[in-house]
Formats: structure tokens, sequence, C-alpha cells
């Protein structure tokens, strides 16, 4: 009878290279008295050493790590003061949040409570309001700076960027999916990945439309079907644009896309046909368990330490990826002996995909696929996000169809495609994007790590930032701060960007706007996206005229609760429930109907 064979968990590796700093040092506290007890005459031995030895192993074990962990905090607060006497006097500690229970333990079922029915950074809302833009979590002795400053953030990303990095618990939980890819490494493995796909983002590279062309007008031509149905029923946008995203994404990356556009859409209220096995539905899934494991920071290693639980979704992937990484590599090393490769007018490469670009650079096909799967979820996720709450923007505010339409037929007609001059000479769409960007960033939060200890300078303070620091911080409510941005910070108006409040409040202080990050870590595809949603939005609005939500579609427990009418800030206008894991999205879809145009 064979045996199973031993399956190793994603967590597995993780939890054991914590078990020394966990197990041993209470183990060996645990174990001294029972040594110096055998060691020592009875006569001599203490009497309280005795009546130690004499309890039972899991309370010797429980008072050790007792012992140690009030000894690590006597060190910890020993080390967090030396650290800090290294740097000028007038260095202060960041405020610290105060809650009721030992080590804000309470934060927990509180951030819970909130988010239940909360708005999309609600929690932190909440704090902000009684510490500041800028305050310590300190949450189980460790620290956690949450923060909306722009200074901060600017310190983080660039003039103190060596001080930071990703940091080794992101990168474990994440190395199931994303590998040692760009967005999942730091130092030397970071620049060497960076290095590989920067020159492929290049001006030419991403200004051959023609992939946005065939999926764009394949998505619509599905969309516009669905509206000519009986009965008009609703299609999910994001859905759709998520679809749309995907297919033109790995036609980029691979050469040829995953066809998740061939697949039916959804109906309202139906159960979707099953689509498990598809590489789109794998892919998204992958995100959602990494994302689960955000949530338990410290105990998911622990929960797999014998399974994986991306382990399914990553075989359906591997199984699409793995053919074309070995028919690329083939055909790299027989084309090696065919002479110089075709250049532009600057001598860049103009090889067809980012693969090909890959394989030039290195035959390792694990640090190819890492790549390729990180540059992916940028690819889709991102412009998804964009598309999905553009759209739903456009259903808020018909007059902006409008103005948008104007400009676009204007320029382009009713059929013809746009190119990159003509999507430079539209002013109003880049404003309209930045409007779209600025109140749903697709990333609405992020972090690094300390990798020793610093100072955060903000409005003229210095902050003390101890080694081994999470600074996260909320791209979301930093773009909607009214001291940022004005009054009217919570309204959509593409305006702003177009008048004089560019100037006051951008130009004089560009950090307020970070959709993409900056610094060395800048998004390389921020153009590519800008282009990407500007072209599927012209082909859009030359096809359609008006753009309704479809709340009988959206599923009830999906719907914004009614408590948020009587709040404050965005959740007051919302019709839809934005949520977040690595991205921004609508919760249950975006279900609308759409009209076409007379002239299409």
């Amino acid at each position: 009878m064979s045996r199973s064979p031993i399956v190793w968990g994603a967590g597995l590796s993780i939890a054991l290279d914590s078990v020394p700093a966990v197990v041993l040092p209470p183990a060996f506290v645990a174990a001294i008295p029972s040594v110096l007890h055998h060691i020592l005459p009875d006569d001599s031995s203490p009497k309280r050493l005795s009546s130690f030895v004499e309890l039972s192993i899991i309370t010797r074990l429980a008072l050790a790590l007792l012992t140690l962990a009030i000894l690590r905090m006597i060190l910890g607060e020993y080390q967090r003061n030396y650290d800090r006497k290294q740097f000028d006097s007038n260095v202060v500690e960041v405020p610290r949040v105060k809650l009721k229970w030992p080590f804000n333990l309470d934060f927990i079922p509180f951030d819970m409570k909130i988010m239940r029915n909360g708005y999309c950074g609600a929690t932190w809302e909440v704090l902000i309001a009684k510490y500041g833009n800028l305050f310590n979590l300190r949450l189980l002795e460790q620290d956690f700076i949450l923060t909306v400053e722009p200074e901060a953030v600017k310190s983080v990303l660039t003039t103190d960027f060596h001080s930071y990095e990703k940091g080794s618990d992101i990168r474990g939980l994440m190395f199931s999916v994303l590998g040692r890819g760009v967005f999942n490494s730091d130092g030397e493995t970071w620049r060497f990945h960076r290095s590989m796909s920067r020159p492929y983002f290049s001006r030419d590279r991403i200004s051959h439309f023609e992939n946005f062309a065939r999926h764009a007008d394949a998505a619509i031509s599905k969309l516009l079907s669905r509206m000519a149905e009986p009965n008009c029923p609703a299609v999910d946008f994001q859905d759709l644009a998520c679809r749309f995203t995907l297919d033109s994404g790995t036609e980029f990356l691979f050469g040829r896309d995953v066809h998740s556009l061939d697949v039916s859409l959804p109906y309202p209220h139906q159960e979707p046909k099953d689509d498990s096995a598809s590489f789109g539905a794998a892919f998204a899934r992958a995100q959602k368990h990494v994302t689960h494991r955000l949530g338990l920071p410290v105990l998911w290693p622990w929960m797999e330490l014998f399974w994986d639980r991306t382990a399914d979704d990553m075989k359906i992937i591997n199984a699409y990826v793995a053919p074309i990484l070995a028919k690329q590599q083939k055909s790299t090393s027989d084309a090696s002996s065919e002479g110089p490769k075709p250049t532009n007018k600057s001598g860049q490469d103009l090889r067809d995909t980012l693969l090909d670009h890959l394989f030039e650079l290195t035959s390792d096909e694990i640090v190819v696929r890492d790549e390729i799967i990180n540059i992916l979820v940028a690819a889709r996720d991102t412009t998804a996000t964009t598309l999905t709450f553009a759209v739903y923007m456009l259903s808020q505010n018909p007059e902006i169809i409008a103005k948008l339409k104007d400009e676009i037929t204007g320029r382009l007609g009713t059929s013809s495609y746009p190119t990159t001059e003509d999507l430079k000479e539209m002013k109003y769409l880049r404003a309209f994007l930045n409007e779209t960007l600025r109140l749903f960033p697709p990333v609405p939060m992020n972090s690094r790590a300390a990798v020793k200890s610093t100072v955060l300078k903000v409005k003229e303070k210095s902050y003390f930032v101890p080694v081994g620091t999470r600074i996260i911080w909320s791209t979301l409510l930093m773009h909607r701060r009214k001291d940022l941005w004005g009054p009217d910070a919570d309204d959509f108006d593409p305006d702003r960007w177009l008048d004089g409040r560019f100037r006051k409040y951008v130009m004089s202080n560009p950090f307020i706007f970070l959709p993409f990050n900056a610094g060395p870590r800048i998004c390389l595809g921020q153009q590519f996206a800008y282009n990407e949603a500007s072209f599927f939005l012209c082909r859009l609005l030359q096809r359609i005229d008006s753009v309704e939500l479809a709340p009988d579609a959206q599923p009830k427990e999906t719907l914004p609760p009614s408590e948020w009418k009587n709040g404050t800030g965005r959740q007051v206008y919302e019709k839809v429930w934005p949520k977040h894991h690595l991205t921004l999205y609508s919760d249950g879809g975006l279900w609308l109907r759409m009209k076409e145009a007379e002239f299409a």
C-alpha cells in the first residue's frame, strides 16, 4: 500500500524560521531550574527552585514565556531608546494610540466592527480624528505607523528610500503567487527585476494600440449585445473590465491572450457558469487568498504548514504559462544565431512581447515566470479598477458624459481609433481619469518596513522610526483631504485638473497625488495604464450615449448601508460599496445598463 507523500505548505518554512526564537528561549529558561536542581545538593537547592521544579512542564513553560516576554519588552525599549539617542535631541516619538486592552488588542474587534458596515478606510478616519494624520498603532509591541501625510510618504518613497523595503513578512505571504518578481522583492533582487522590465515600457512599445483595439471592440460588442437582449438585462461592467485588461495584458506579455472575453457574461442573480478551471478565475482567486493572509499576518504560516491555499490556482496558472515559457525559450535559443534584432531609431529592441525581451536577458524560466506574473497583476487589476470607477462616475454625472463625448467625437468622429497624439490632445479625458484616480486610487493602501532606525520629517517635526517599524499610508484618504485639495475634495470634478485649483494644490505639492507611487519604485506601466484606459473610454463613448446603475441587479447585501446617508464624506453620495484587497473594487460588481448611441 503506497503512502501519500508529505506536502510542504506555503507557511512551513516561515513557521520553522520562527521556531528557534519562539520555542528555544522559553524551553531553555524552563529547563535551567531542573538542571540546577539536579546539580546542586538537596540541602543547598533554594526552596523556590524546588517549588518551581515541582510545577508541571506546561506551567513552567507558561511562566518562562511570560518572563521572556517581559524581558524582551525591557530590552526592546532599551534598544529603542539607544537608537533614538543616536539622532538629534529634537527627534520625538510618533503619537501612540492608547486603547483599553493590553497591547492595543481591542483594535482587532474595533476594526472588525467598523468595517462590517463601514466605508473603505472608516477605521482610519476614526483614529485620525483623535490622533491626527500621523500615529503609531503599536499593536502587540510592534510599531505600525499609519499616516496620510504627503511629506511622510515622500520620505519613505524617495528622500529616505534606502531605509525602507517591502519586508520579509510581505514577501513571505505573497511568495507562492508572486515569487521573487519585481513587486515582491527588495535590494539587489528587486533592482535586477526592475532593470529587466524597464526597457520594455518605452514610449514606442506602449503606443502600439492594435492590441487595445481588438480587445476593446470585443468587450464593447459583448456589452452592447447584452443591452440589445429582451428586457435589457444589466451587465456587470467590473467583470467585463477585468476580462478586457486580462486578455489585453496576456497578449502584451505572452503574445497571445487567455480568451476570457469568449466566456458568456454573467446574468444578474444567477450563478455564473463554472469557470473555475480558467486562467482568469484562478488568477483572481489566488490574489484573494493572498489577501486572506494579509489579514492574518502572524498566524497564516501556522495555518498553512502542510498545505498552500494558493496551490490549486497556481497549478492552473502554471499549466497555462509553462508551455508558453518552454516554447519561447526554445524559440529564443534557435534565433540566437540569426543576426541582429530589429531596432527603432533609438536603437531599442522591437521584439514583440515582454516574454521575448526577458528570455534575451536570462534563460531561467522561474525568473521569467515570476516577472511575467508580477507584471500581469498590475496590468489586469489596476486598469480594471480605474475603468470600473470611471464608468461608475459616468453613471452619476451625465453632464460629464456629454463633455467627454464632445471632445472624443469632435476629434475622432464616431468610428476612428485614437492615436497617441489624439490622446495627448484630449485634455478633458486625462482630467477625467486623474479625478477617477484621485477619488478611487487602484491601490488604496501601501506600506514599507524600516530596515534601520531612521527619522521621518513632517511639518518641521522629526519623528523617530525604530528598525522593524511598518509604515502604512492610505492613498485614498490622502487624496480626499480637504486641507490638501480644497473644501470640495469629496466632489468628483475633472475641472479641478484644468483650472486654478491644479496650480494651487497639485503643482505646489505633487505628493498629494500618488496613484502610481513615486520614487525608484514608481509604477513602470503608468503611461501604459493611461493609454489603455483612455483608449477603451474613447471607443466606449463613441458607441454609447448614457450609463445608469442597475440597483435591481446588484446583490442586496452589497448595496451601501442605509446609515451611510447620515455620514460624512463620499459615503453620503455612494451608490456602490468600494472595498479593497490588493486593489480597490466594487463589492458585488458594477451592474449597469447603457444606451447605444443613435449614430453608432
